[in-house]
């Protein structure tokens, strides 16, 4: 019997040594695998879940990890659920400098090797950050600059090969790159070459480096439309010089295509000021539709499909000959009707979207049927114009400079750094600034921007695209400036992002709570936008808002553009937001203001965060006691509201009303009457006693639209003559 016993101790001892088969041993994590957990950030869950994986709004790290401290994971089967790349793994600068084994696939196992010093750096944006658009803009380096300039090129190979690898050049060290993303996890890689430094022999990149994006498309927001308009009987061509046109074409399919990359250019520089200001990575959409793809020139070769921005294209009713009218030129000296186009506009996209109530529409208008009339040297047919009205905010640009624009991604740095001249034969040079075709792209890409900016509500501003800070727009995107003909002077030799262009802040602020730059993550918006504003006692004013107060502009004198403002809450939607309810004092306000401004006439625009404002005139007269204070029969002391009094219609007669029901206990308010017609004509408030007082007159709908009250409610009235009896 031993030799049973001694075969049984064996058999113990050799099932004992088999790992468990659920384990998550030393050696098991070691090859690079990740113990199964359920996901807390997949994009199937994201809907459902209460936390959405915020866009980051802190500074980026300086650099990217320069050690890969573990592999990523080889998957073996497709999860259900997609796990955001970068989850459970740390694979940020995995680069190699030679060697015979690596990486094959994009988006594939990284393997742990040395790290090159000539591997980009990602400056702009750090390791697993979500983004909602579609392109995004990078900025990097290699090495260290201050140390060891380098010239090169940097290629970007997109996640699992589904976008062609782009170009991008190195300037003394430091590059951009516009990356193109696809909805979930992206694993972008970047390659570095020069002809300076050694490279591999192999078909390995010698000096590369990884990094995750997640791209989550935010179709909780409106979209941005985008419109070519053309006349009922246009041909669909633009201005181009002959050679242009030869090589790349005039007709409407090129147009569409040069739109289309315009558009995302504003996206890409939008998303990343949002991000420079701290309100995380943010910006406007388009809406989509599934074609064939134009942003890389290889689609159009292979005619491979992508979902790409929608251009829609809407026909006037006005021939190309009325559109061309001189009389309707913005931009004609003569011209009696300047603001026309726009209203010609209006009324084509009113008639192709058909907006319901409630269903704002944001559109862009590309006026195709532009075109620089020799004989008059004037732009006929094109106004720079923006604005809108409560079913339509909309903005209008001409098509003169669209020949300079880039046609796909590939295009994009060669087009804001081609110094040929401008022939004014066959094309503009818009507000003479537009000289040679790089400078042509800035001004019709940006100054196209600007009217959006307007048509999403910005005013002029001191700087930026609000200004005319588009000129330089080229710097967003590139590295080196060429010779420029507006300042004739050579360009700036490296463009840094301290010398690019950008929003100025009360824009971004603006856009922080506008509806188009919702993300998936914000709270619901609510439906009230209205900004009360009372004056109290010590010269105090109370300001109040039910979705809270976003920001305050303050205005000297006859000043139409701020200088001076505050803003309220973080915008990162983390710290309980903006505050519903603040006091300000005149002290404070003219301490903000320069020293030559500080004893004119202070006027305020507030602007709550359901995109409702409201202007103080003349914030010193709102509090002097002459006018702000009341006294009611019983001998109390009421403020008044900052709205009282404030009518300015025709015909409009003052006056004011004082609830019996406000200073008296024993009356008791049981409904009041509203009479109207089109409009509010008068206001009843009646009483228990069977007494009331009216406001206003007794027309419009005869006996009016009575509201009746119950015994605990009280009424809130937005009235122009409301006051606020103090106890």
């Amino acid at each position: 019997m031993p030799f049973f016993k001694e075969l049984r101790r064996r058999k113990t001892v050799a099932k004992s040594s088999k790992t468990p088969p659920n384990g998550s041993s030393a050696s098991t994590e070691s090859n690079g695998t990740v113990p199964t957990t359920k996901s807390s950030s997949t994009l199937s869950s994201f809907y459902g879940s209460n936390s959405t994986p915020a866009s980051s709004i802190q500074q980026s790290t300086p650099n990217l990890i320069l050690t890969a401290s573990k592999p990523s994971p080889a998957i073996s089967q497709p999860s259900q659920r997609p796990i955001a790349l970068g989850q459970g793994m740390a694979s940020n600068r995995n680069s190699v400098a030679g060697g015979s084994m690596a990486q094959s696939v994009n988006g594939g196992p990284a393997l742990k090797l040395p790290t090159s010093a000539f591997a980009p750096r990602i400056l702009s944006i750090t390791d697993n950050s979500w983004v909602n658009q579609k392109i995004i803009l990078i900025y990097g380096q290699i090495a260290d600059p201050s140390q060891q300039p380098l010239d090169g090129t940097l290629t970007v190979c997109h996640h699992q090969d589904h976008f062609p690898p782009t170009i991008w050049p190195v300037s003394d060290s430091h590059f951009k790159a516009l990356v193109h993303l696809f909805p979930g996890p992206n694993r972008i890689r970047f390659d570095f070459t020069s002809s300076k430094i050694i490279s591999s022999n192999s078909s390995i990149p010698a000096h590369s480096s990884w990094i995750n994006i997640n791209y989550l498309p935010a179709t909780t927001a409106p979209p941005v439309q985008l419109v070519i308009l053309l006349g009922k009987d246009s041909p669909g061509t633009f201005d181009a010089v002959p050679e242009r046109v030869q090589r790349e074409g005039n007709d409407l399919d090129a147009a569409i295509r040069k739109f289309r990359v315009a558009a995302y250019l504003w996206q890409a520089f939008t998303g990343e000021q949002m991000y420079r200001n701290g309100f995380g990575r943010r910006c406007f959409r388009f809406e989509e539709e599934w074609q064939t793809g134009t942003l890389t020139f290889r689609d159009r070769d292979s005619g491979q499909m992508r979902s790409e921005a929608k251009i829609h294209i809407v026909r006037s009713e006005k021939t190309v000959k009325e559109l061309r009218d001189l009389d309707v030129a913005q931009q004609y000296e003569k011209a009696k009707r300047k603001g026309d186009l726009f209203s010609i506009a209006m009324e084509a996209m009113r008639g192709y979207f058909r907006p319901n109530p409630g269903q704002k529409q944001y559109v862009s208008v590309l006026l195709l049927d532009a075109h620089w009339d020799t004989r008059m040297k004037t732009i006929t047919g094109h106004a720079a114009l923006g604005g809108g009205t409560n079913e339509i905010q909309l903005a209008i640009f001409g098509s003169q400079a669209l020949q300079s624009y880039p046609s796909c991604l590939e295009d994009v740095v060669p087009a804001f750094t081609d110094c040929t001249r401008t022939d004014l034969n066959f094309v503009a040079n818009d507000c003479n600034e537009s000289g040679s075709n790089w400078e042509a792209a800035n001004i019709g890409i940006g100054a196209h921007l600007h009217e959006t900016g307007h048509m999403l509500g910005c005013p002029h501003q001191e700087s930026g695209i609000m200004l005319r800070d588009y000129v330089k727009l080229n710097r967003t995107f590139s590295c080196r400036e060429p010779y420029s003909t507006r300042t004739k002077s050579p360009g700036m030799r490296l463009c840094l992002p301290k010398d690019e262009c950008n929003w100025h802040r009360l824009d971004t602020l603006r856009f922080r709570y506008h509806p188009c730059f919702r993300l998936p993550s914000d709270f619901p918006a609510s439906g009230d936008e209205s900004v009360r504003v009372w004056p109290v006692d010590n010269g105090k004013v109370i300001v109040t808002a039910p979705t809270g107060i976003a920001f305050v502009e303050l205005f000297s004198g006859n000043d139409e553009i701020c200088h001076a403002w505050l803003e309220y809450g973080s915008g990162d939607g983390l710290s309980g937001g903006p505050p519903r309810q603040i006091v300000l004092t005149e002290n404070d306000l003219r301490l903000r203001l320069a020293d030559d401004k500080k004893s004119k006439k202070l006027k305020l625009s507030i602007h709550s965060v359901g995109q409702g404002s409201h202007n103080v005139e003349d914030f010193g007269q709102l509090v002097s006691k002459s006018s702000a204070v009341v006294k009611l029969p019983n001998g109390q002391m009421g403020f008044k509201g900052s709205q009282l009094g404030t009518s300015q219609q025709a015909g409009s007669q003052p006056e004011q009303v004082i609830l019996e029901s406000a200073v008296k206990q024993t009356k008791l308010l049981t409904s009041v009457k509203v009479y109207h017609g089109f409009a509010v004509d008068g206001i009843e408030f009646c009483y228990e006693d069977l007494t009331s007082q009216l406001f206003g007159k007794r027309e419009g709908q005869r006996g009016g639209s009575e509201f009746c009250l119950g015994m605990s409610s009280h009424v809130c009235l937005s009235a122009r003559s409301a006051m606020i009896p103090l106890s």
